[in-house]
């Protein structure tokens, strides 16, 4: 069922914030994917000139249409498409993919436990497969047209939650059709944590640590080159360990860094209008203004509370249920709130689709409405209600 409810993104006394907005919860029906009920979501977003989005699921990019419903399932060799980035060339469109080389899964034998490392924060039945970390450029049909080298070896010094020392998370590229360079940056959010800069012949020219300005990054999750001001472009880099934004420009300098303080596992980005939308794995987004002030949250439910000692949401088995056997299920939609956002997208018309990292997956739209807050909070029950900070 496709819930809907009023929204308002709540004043925080930096500035007035913006008016409403309407969602729809479970806006997606992923019942026509194949492989849907054992996999969990963990992919990007990118929504099309057509009107289309897209997400990966099971291995699998799924373009959904403006009604959320599964227009074409293409099969690819990857085991996770967690970075999705649309880019223009002429009249067609391509995607960057970034695939961190594991992702997780859920078993259908209520016999098998799972990995055993994993049961203690998700419940039992999850495993964790894996393959080979790539970047890749595909058509929309699914076709491989480019791969990215994997960065040099004495630029990858550490070892992330997946096991090896590279696991790219995001790209960003500067598109030639706005007169950009053609380069490609990429985040190696799950691996080494830093961010390498590739020419538009898949050169590796350099890479970024975080050093070089607020700190040195803690899973830079995910990218965005930012043009609304075209004049002077710049890379925003979620530095989600850190909890905070830093920012580039194109040749790798730092200009500044904001959200700390605000922001608690910033860990994806997109642009709304004139408006920055964050959005935090820890159960909200996060919405800033074009000079980058924070405005306020939307959808900030209870999985936003965050044991401080753990750094991890308080309710077990987060972000999904867990049985009375401690087996862990897919979560319960909530009304007016989010789980676990993930990744973001804007389309032509103003929507704004969140996906959630969770068992089976979760699609929300988000359509900003003129007029003003209703001020009013109801019950949890599907009813209109505002959004509060």
């Amino acid at each position: 069922m496709k819930l809907r409810t009023g929204c308002d993104v709540a004043a925080t006394g930096h500035r007035e914030a913006p008016g409403g907005c309407e969602m729809r919860s479970d806006w997606a029906d992923l019942s026509a994917v194949p492989g849907i009920d054992s996999s969990w979501a963990h992919g990007g977003l990118a929504a099309t000139s057509a009107g289309e989005v897209i997400g990966f699921h099971a291995g699998q990019l799924v373009t959904f249409d403006e009604q959320g419903l599964v227009q074409q399932v293409v099969a690819t060799e990857m085991v996770d498409g967690h970075g999705l980035t649309l880019v223009g060339e002429g009249p067609e469109q391509a995607l960057w993919v970034c695939d961190p080389g594991f992702a997780f899964v859920r078993s259908d034998d209520d016999g098998d436990d799972g990995d055993e490392g994993l049961a203690a924060l998700f419940g039992t039945g999850i495993r964790q497969v894996t393959g080979p970390p790539r970047v890749v450029k595909l058509h929309l049909d699914g076709e491989v047209v480019a791969e990215l080298p994997q960065p040099p070896a004495d630029s990858c010094d550490s070892t992330g939650p997946g096991g090896g020392s590279y696991a790219p998370t995001a790209t960003a590229v500067d598109e030639e059709r706005f007169g950009g360079s053609g380069d490609v940056w990429v985040a190696d959010g799950y691996g080494s944590s830093l961010v390498h800069r590739f020419d538009s012949s898949g050169r590796h020219v350099s890479a970024l640590s975080g050093e070089e300005g607020a700190g040195r990054f803690d899973c830079p999750h995910a990218l965005l080159l930012d043009r609304r001001r075209a004049a002077i472009p710049k890379l925003y880099i979620t530095d989600r360990g850190n909890r905070r934004v830093q920012v580039y420009d194109l040749e790798g300098r730092y200009l500044r860094s904001f959200g700390e303080g605000v922001l608690n596992s910033p860990s994806a980005l997109a642009r709304w209008g004139d408006l920055l939308v964050v959005a935090e794995l820890f159960g909200r987004l996060a919405v800033f203004d074009a000079t980058d002030r924070f405005v306020g949250y939307l959808g900030a439910g209870p999985d936003a509370e965050v044991d401080p000692d753990r750094g991890w949401p308080t309710r077990p088995g987060w972000p999904n249920d867990l049985s009375a056997e401690g087996r862990a299920t897919p979560p319960a939609a909530g009304a007016g709130w989010f789980t676990s956002p993930h990744s973001l997208a804007a389309d032509a018309d103003g929507n704004l689709y969140v996906s959630e990292w969770l068992l089976r997956g979760r699609y929300h739209q988000v359509t900003r409405r003129p007029g003003p807050h209703t001020g009013h909070t109801g019950p949890r029950d599907g009813a209109e209600r505002s959004w509060e900070a």
